[in-house]
């Protein structure tokens, strides 16, 4: 099946990074599948498929409706994540478990399914979004650290073995950026008899502050478009 256009899957295109980056690239006239759990809010210029990127089974259905439409995709961006503020010490199990099924579990699974798209491509890319943060760790910010830094480690060891098959693999690190990742982000209750309270409320007010006043996701879109266009 021939194509024109590039085409392009971006996990966790209902907000935030992902919505930017999928109407970003669908305004670039590249074909855009944005997947995410619930549809954008608003009007939107690229295609939209339900997805879930802890369900595999969803996953492979986008994959399969894909497939059938255009034979292949040509570049991945695993944007899907999300956060939990608090203490280690206090953080719930099933908080912790959730983390990581979204923003480590998720994006392998994700990768696991398009990579036989991908194979059919040109000019073939997985993007995937880190921060900063799992360079620098955060207190407070802990188990989102480690997810980041886990991807970092995953990128850097996928490139290699995706290599043979001219599959490039890169990691993007954006810094504090205005999203509705800080609102949704779930943060321990603060108990005054906790021993961290004082210094989890300031360290949390202090990351709300920088993430709201941080830059436009449309600045992480524009790189992730650059690197699209370049080795």
């Amino acid at each position: 099946m021939k194509r024109s256009d590039q085409v392009v899957v971006v996990t966790g295109a209902s907000s935030g990074i992902g919505l930017e980056t999928a109407s970003l690239l669908s305004s670039k006239g590249m074909k855009v599948y944005g997947l995410s759990r619930s549809k954008p809010r608003g009007k939107y210029s690229f295609n939209h498929l339900i997805a879930d990127v802890t369900s595999i089974e969803t996953l492979q259905k986008a994959a399969d409706f894909i497939r059938e439409s255009q034979g292949g995709i040509d570049v991945l961006v695993n944007c899907a994540g999300i956060g939990i503020g608090g203490a280690v010490e206090e953080t719930d199990e099933a908080d912790y478990d959730n983390l990581f099924n979204v923003n480590v579990k998720g994006v392998f699974q994700t990768t696991k399914v398009f990579l036989p798209l991908l194979r059919e491509g040109k000019g073939k890319k997985i993007i995937n979004i880190g921060s900063i943060a799992g360079i620098l760790p955060i207190p407070f910010q802990t188990f989102y650290s480690m997810s980041k830094a886990a991807i970092q480690s995953f990128s850097e060891a996928l490139r290699n073995e995706l290599r043979p098959f001219g599959i490039e693999v890169t990691t993007v690190l954006p810094g504090d950026t205005k999203t509705a990742f800080t609102s949704n982000r779930k943060n321990n209750p603060i108990s005054e008899e906790s021993p961290y309270a004082e210094r989890q409320a300031r360290s949390l007010k202090k990351m709300e502050i920088d993430e709201q006043t941080g830059k436009s996701p449309i600045s992480v879109a524009n790189v992730i478009f650059k690197l699209i266009n370049r080795r």
